[in-house]
C-alpha cells in the first residue's frame, strides 16, 4: 500500500477511561438519546483516519471494527472526503427520481463490471443494507408471483419489519416487536464448527436444507432465497466448501431468485471483491451497502437485469437512494480498493491472523476455533473440555482490549465470537501491537 496517514497510526491511553470529556457526553446523551440505541465503547470520537479513532479526550484507539465493516478505506480516507466535498459544493440533493444526475448512472456501470456473472446487470440505489434487502425481496416476489421467502440459521439480514423477520436471532434483535412479515421459512445453515456430524460435507449440508425446504414449502412456492456467503452477526459462520454452490444451483433448477447478502462480507473484505467469487457463485441479486461508500450512507440492489425490470415504474425508490453526496464518495472508494489492491490487503490481513491465532488455538482449549477469509475474521470460545459457547470470557476479553485501546467487536448467536474487521489501509506494525493486546486478553481469561 501507499498510503499518507493524516493522523499517527499508534495506540495510546492517557489517564483516566472513560475520559471526562466523553463522561459529560454520556451525561448529555442520557438525557436525549433513545436507550434503545447501545454503544460498544464507552468513549466519543473526535477524530479517525487509517486504523486509528481519536476520542474527545486525546485517547487514541487502534480500530478493529471499522464500523462493522464500513470503514474498508478508513474512516479519514482523503481520496473520499475530497468527492464528498466536491460533489457536495455543487448539490446535495435532487432526489434521482425527479431530476436524475450521472453519478447514479455510473456507480450503477461500475457494480456491473465488478460483480460475478457475464449477464446483462442492473442496479437499484437505497440507504442502509436492511432496506437493500427489503427490496430484494420485492423485486424476487414481483418477479416469480410466488411469495415464500428462505432464511438460514444464524442469519442476520436487519432489523426493520421484514428483516427481522428473515434475522435468526431474536434477542436483542426483535424480541416483543412483531408480529414480523409472513412467509419466511428459516433452513438449517452449514456451521462446520457445530455440526453434530464433522464429517458432513458442505453439499451434504446443502442437501440437507433442500430436502427441508422441499418438504416444508415445495420448490415451486419459493420466491428467494437468501443467505449471506459468510454469515456476520450471527458468528462470521464461513460454510462448507460447496454448500453455497449446491444451494445456488437448486435454486436455478427451481426457478427460485438466489439473493446473495454481500452487506457486510462485500467489497474486498473477504480478499476478493465479493465473499461468493471464492467459489463461484454467481447470484440472481446481490444485496450491498457498508463497505461500498467509505462511511456515506448508501447501499444496492444489483443483479439480472430481467428481475429488476420485471418490477413496473415507481415500484423501486425512495427520496434519499442513490444521493449524488453517498455515489460520489462510493466512486472515490472502489477506485481506491481498486488503485491500493485492498482485496489483496485483506489476504494479507488473514494470513498474519492465522499465524498468530492459530498456534494458539492449539494451546488453549477454551479457544474453539479460528476462522474467517480475508479481514472477516473469527475467535470462538467455549468451555474447556467442550464446544459448550462461553460468552463471558467473550466479553470480557473484548473488555481488556478496549481498556488498553483496542476496539473489537463480539457476536455469534451465542455471543461467544470475537469479530475482527479492521479498516483495510491498516499498517502492519498497528495491526501487531493489537494482535499483541488480544493475545493478552484471551491468555488472560480463557
Amino acid at each position: 500500500m501507499d498510503i499518507q496517514y493524516r493522523l499517527e497510526q499508534k495506540r495510546s491511553i492517557n489517564g483516566a477511561f472513560p475520559g471526562p470529556k466523553s463522561q459529560a457526553l454520556a451525561e448529555r446523551r442520557a438525557r436525549v438519546v433513545a436507550a434503545g440505541v447501545a454503544s460498544t465503547a464507552p468513549v466519543y470520537a473526535a477524530d479517525a483516519d487509517g486504523g486509528v479513532i481519536v476520542d474527545v479526550d486525546g485517547n487514541s484507539f487502534t480500530d478493529l471494527g471499522s464500523g462493522i465493516a464500513v470503514t474498508t478505506v478508513g474512516a479519514g480516507n482523503q481520496e473520499v472526503a475530497g468527492a464528498v466535498a466536491a460533489q457536495a459544493a455543487r448539490f446535495t440533493h435532487t432526489c434521482f427520481m425527479v431530476t436524475p444526475y450521472e453519478g447514479y448512472v455510473e456507480l450503477a456501470e461500475k457494480i456491473a463490471e465488478l460483480t460475478p456473472g457475464t449477464h446483462a446487470k442492473k442496479t437499484v440505489l437505497f440507504n442502509s443494507g436492511a432496506e437493500a434487502v427489503e427490496n430484494a425481496v420485492k423485486i424476487a416476489r414481483l418477479a416469480t408471483g410466488r411469495t415464500a421467502v428462505v432464511a438460514f440459521d444464524h442469519a442476520y439480514h436487519g432489523r426493520t419489519n421484514l428483516t427481522m423477520g428473515l434475522t435468526a436471532k431474536a434477542a436483542p434483535y426483535k424480541r416483543g416487536m412483531g408480529p414480523t412479515a409472513p412467509e419466511i421459512y428459516r433452513m438449517p445453515m452449514s456451521y462446520p464448527y457445530r455440526e453434530e456430524n464433522p464429517s458432513i460435507s458442505g453439499k451434504e449440508a446443502a442437501e440437507r436444507a433442500i430436502l427441508s425446504m422441499e418438504k416444508q414449502i415445495g420448490g415451486d412456492q419459493i420466491a428467494a432465497i437468501i443467505i449471506e456467503p459468510i454469515q456476520g452477526e450471527g458468528g462470521f459462520i464461513v460454510p462448507a466448501a460447496g454448500f453455497l454452490p449446491r444451494i445456488a444451483e437448486w435454486a436455478k433448477e427451481q426457478g427460485i431468485v438466489f439473493i446473495a447478502d454481500e452487506v457486510q462480507s462485500g467489497f474486498c473484505r473477504t480478499g476478493a471483491w465479493f465473499a461468493v467469487d471464492h467459489e463461484g457463485v454467481v447470484p440472481d441479486l446481490m444485496t450491498l451497502a457498508k463497505g461500498i461508500a467509505g462511511g456515506m450512507p448508501l447501499s444496492a440492489v444489483t443483479g439480472r437485469a430481467e428481475l429488476l425490470d420485471a418490477v413496473h415504474p415507481g415500484g423501486l425508490g425512495g427520496t434519499y437512494g442513490g444521493n449524488p453526496v453517498a455515489v460520489a464518495g462510493a466512486l472515490a472508494a472502489i477506485d481506491f480498493m481498486a488503485a491500493q489492491d485492498l482485496a489483496g490487503r485483506a489476504r494479507e490481513i488473514e494470513e498474519a491472523f492465522y499465524a498468530r491465532f492459530r498456534p494458539l488455538q492449539e494451546e488453549l482449549a477454551g479457544l474453539g476455533e479460528v476462522r474467517g477469509r480475508g479481514a472477516m475474521l473469527a475467535l470462538e470460545f467455549v468451555k474447556a473440555g467442550g464446544t459448550e459457547p462461553d460468552a463471558d470470557a467473550t466479553r470480557k476479553i473484548a473488555a481488556d482490549c478496549l481498556a488498553q485501546g483496542v476496539l473489537i467487536l463480539t457476536c455469534g448467536t451465542y455471543g461467544n465470537v470475537v469479530r475482527l474487521l479492521p479498516p483495510l489501509v491498516i499498517g502492519d506494525e498497528l495491526l501487531a501491537d493489537a494482535f499483541d493486546v488480544l493475545e493478552q486478553a484471551i491468555r488472560a481469561h480463557v
